[in-house]
Formats: structure tokens, C-alpha cells, sequence
């Protein structure tokens, strides 16, 4: 089928004023939130000793997204993009600083980092819109590709320098770094980001937002979309939470436990941009199936005594596949209505929060019975499943489309 899109560049996307802004700010919030995570796991252990407590506070802040994330994604439509992209920095800011200066009990340390994770919905989509508002044709696919890279190296660039900043100064200290970072960054997108109109509508937003999910869910395009977005990360996340397990029960050094966890990221920034810089539009929808393939091949590997370097080596492969996203994020741009385009990228992104919370249960609950090696080898043949079953629902529903009108 021909192309219907000219093929972007990077280049091309980093000269768009507000994608670069926009990029900027969510770099440096990413990296704050997971500083805050770093700083709040170490406090709650060490003053507990409790594993689990401190396990909470990496995972509880996904639990409530999937219900905000349906319940009130029509506001991602309603209120325009730069008043909720600050008003979640100042009131995550505002949260992270007061858990710094006045270092609450637990509990009530586990109710903030919930409720500050009922704003991530609504922020992502926000953010999901804005790029597709922004971005026409191929560039929305570059500037996703160049947005998650990004991220990637936020995330990791936070783990490195959260670890640093609570040893040196402790972890009251890194949180008011972190507090400091995400208000320093509110007033940062509120002087550089266009204050673009809202979407017309009005009604319950909580009756919008579940006849918006069911009306997704219920089109086949959409749903065959969403799924695809779903499920391969649920297994492969659920694997990824198993790697520092099954290192130490390997008897490797918790060193050796960094760098493979540390192996699916930087595969997905290799996938990223390598899928982005050399595949054009057609190329990347036809290899999606391939790529979710490749997603789980490798960890099938890991069920036998290979040494650490053929194990970083494995998931350094499968985390390239994560790169399959680039070839269905303009199929699904382009099938949701654009009056709700807010509430679908809010969807989205509920359903894949919702994916990083339930895989580590379900695979750590397999693990429970089967060698932990096998467990994740189970996530990888499922993975590569998935992608055959999939594969001819989604020639249908990642086929090019004509472009829909830029006007609201």
C-alpha cells in the first residue's frame, strides 16, 4: 500500500519550538520522580526494615492510574494542555517537598505517593495530546521515538544519580532536590509552552470518560491498538521485575544484577533509534509483529546457566523490541475521534501503567512455583504469542489512512 506520510527526521523534529519545550520539561520531571522514588524506598527501609513497605513505594503510585486514568481522562480534553501540565508539576512539587521537610509516618508517606500517581493519567495524555496537536504526518512518530528515547535516559540518569544524592546526602535532602526540580519545572512550562485552546464539551466528566473508554474499547480498530500497546509490555515488565531475583539465585554480584537490569532500557533506546533513522512510515507499521516478536525471543534464554555478559546481551536484544510502538503510535493518532484525542492518550496510558503494576504480581507469582530463569522464559514465549496472534488483526487496524483535517 503507498505511503501517505513524508518521512520526518530527527532533526526535523527538534526545530518544532514546542516539542522541544515540551521535551525539556519531561525530561527533567522524569528524572525528579524517579529521585523521589530512590529517596522514599531508602527512607521507608531503613526505617522499617521492611521489604515490602519499601517495594510499595516503587509500585503504588501505578495502582490508581488505571481508575483516574478512565474515570477522568475527559479532562485532558476540557482544560487546555498548560494549565494541567502545571498544575500537576506544582502539585506533585508541593507534595515531594512537604514529604522532605516534615517526613511523615509510612502510612501516610504510601497515601502521598498514591495520590500523587492519580495525576499521572491525566499528565501523560496531556502530553500525548499536545504532541499529536503539534506534530503532523510522520513527525508525531520521530517525536514519540525521540520523547521515549529521552525518557529512557531520564529514568536511568535518575537511578544513577537518585543512588549518589541519597548516600551523599540523604534522603530528606534528595527529596527537596527532586521538589525543587518539579516546581523549578512548572514555571518553565508555563513561560515556554503555548497556552493551546481546550476541546468544546460539557456534561458529567465521570460519565464521559466511561462511555469514552467503553466507545474505544468497543471499535475493533482501537481495541486491536490498544491491546497492542497493553499486553507485550505487561509480559516483558513482568519479566523485567524478576532480573534482580534471578541474578542473586544465579549467585551473581549485585553489580552484575545493575547491569542487566539496566540492559532492557538501553536495548529500547538502540531499538528506538535505530528503527526510527532507517525504517520509513510503511516499514515500521509492517514490522511491528516482528518486533513484538523480538521482545520475547531472547528470554527464553535465560532459562539456562549463561554466563552475565550473554544474559545483558539477551535482554539488551529484547528491549530493542520495544521499538515495535513507532509503528503503531500513528494508526492510533489517526483512529481516535481528535475531540477526544486527551481522553485516548489518557487511556493509553492508564492501561499501560496499569500493565507495569499487574505483570510483576502475576510473573513474581509464577516464580513462587517455577525456577525464577523459567519464569521469565514463560513471559518471553507468551510475549512472542501474542505477537502471532495479533499479527492479522493488526495489518488490518495499522493500515495507512488518510489524514484526518487539522482543525478542531
Amino acid at each position: 500500500m503507498p505511503s501517505t506520510t513524508t518521512r520526518a527526521t530527527f532533526g526535523h523534529v527538534l526545530t518544532r519550538p514546542v516539542f522541544r519545550e515540551l521535551l525539556a520539561t519531561r525530561v527533567v520531571a522524569i528524572a525528579a520522580d524517579v529521585l523521589r522514588t530512590v529517596a522514599l524506598s531508602t527512607a521507608i527501609f531503613r526505617s522499617t526494615g521492611s521489604p515490602l513497605l519499601a517495594a510499595l513505594a516503587f509500585g503504588l503510585a501505578f495502582v490508581p492510574q488505571a481508575f483516574t486514568g478512565v474515570l477522568f481522562g475527559p479532562l485532558t480534553d476540557r482544560v487546555r494542555p498548560r494549565t494541567l501540565i502545571v498544575t500537576t508539576y506544582l502539585a506533585t512539587g508541593a507534595a515531594t517537598g512537604l514529604l522532605g521537610l516534615v517526613m511523615p509516618p509510612t502510612w501516610v508517606v504510601l497515601v502521598v505517593i498514591t495520590l500523587v500517581g492519580c495525576l499521572g493519567p491525566a499528565l501523560n495524555g496531556t502530553a500525548g495530546r499536545l504532541m499529536a496537536d503539534v506534530l503532523d504526518g510522520d513527525a508525531y512518530v520521530i517525536g514519540r521515538s525521540v520523547m521515549s528515547m529521552a525518557m529512557s535516559f531520564a529514568q536511568l540518569g535518575g537511578l544513577a544519580f537518585g543512588g549518589l544524592a541519597v548516600a551523599a546526602l540523604g534522603a530528606r535532602d534528595a527529596l527537596l532536590i527532586s521538589a525543587g526540580a518539579v516546581l523549578a519545572t512548572a514555571v518553565a512550562a508555563r513561560l515556554l509552552l503555548p497556552d493551546l485552546p481546550a476541546a468544546p464539551g460539557s456534561g458529567n466528566v465521570v460519565r464521559q470518560g466511561l462511555s469514552g473508554t467503553r466507545q474505544l474499547l468497543a471499535n475493533r480498530t482501537t481495541r486491536v491498538l490498544l491491546l497492542t500497546q497493553w499486553l507485550p509490555p505487561a509480559f516483558v515488565v513482568g519479566a523485567e521485575s524478576l532480573i534482580v531475583s534471578y541474578a542473586l539465585s544465579r549467585g551473581f554480584t549485585t553489580g552484575a544484577a545493575g547491569l542487566m537490569l539496566a540492559a532492557l532500557p538501553v536495548g529500547m533506546i538502540i531499538g528506538e533509534f535505530l528503527v526510527a533513522r532507517f525504517l520509513g512510515p510503511d516499514a515500521r507499521r509492517r514490522a511491528v509483529p516482528a518486533l513484538i516478536a523480538l521482545l520475547g525471543v531472547p528470554l527464553p534464554g535465560l532459562a539456562f546457566a549463561l554466563p552475565v555478559a550473554a544474559c545483558c546481551t539477551l535482554l539488551v536484544a529484547s528491549g530493542a523490541g520495544f521499538a515495535y510502538t513507532l509503528g503503531v503510535a500513528a494508526p492510533f493518532r489517526d483512529a481516535v475521534p481528535e475531540a477526544r484525542r486527551g481522553q485516548s492518550f489518557t487511556v493509553l496510558s492508564a492501561g499501560l501503567m496499569t500493565a507495569q503494576g499487574v505483570g510483576p504480581a502475576l510473573w513474581g507469582a509464577l516464580a513462587e512455583l517455577v525456577p525464577i530463569g523459567h519464569a521469565i522464559a514463560a513471559a518471553g514465549i507468551v510475549t512472542a504469542l501474542t505477537a502471532a496472534a495479533l499479527h492479522p488483526a493488526l495489518r488490518a487496524a495499522a493500515a495507512p489512512r488518510a489524514p484526518r483535517p487539522r482543525g478542531r
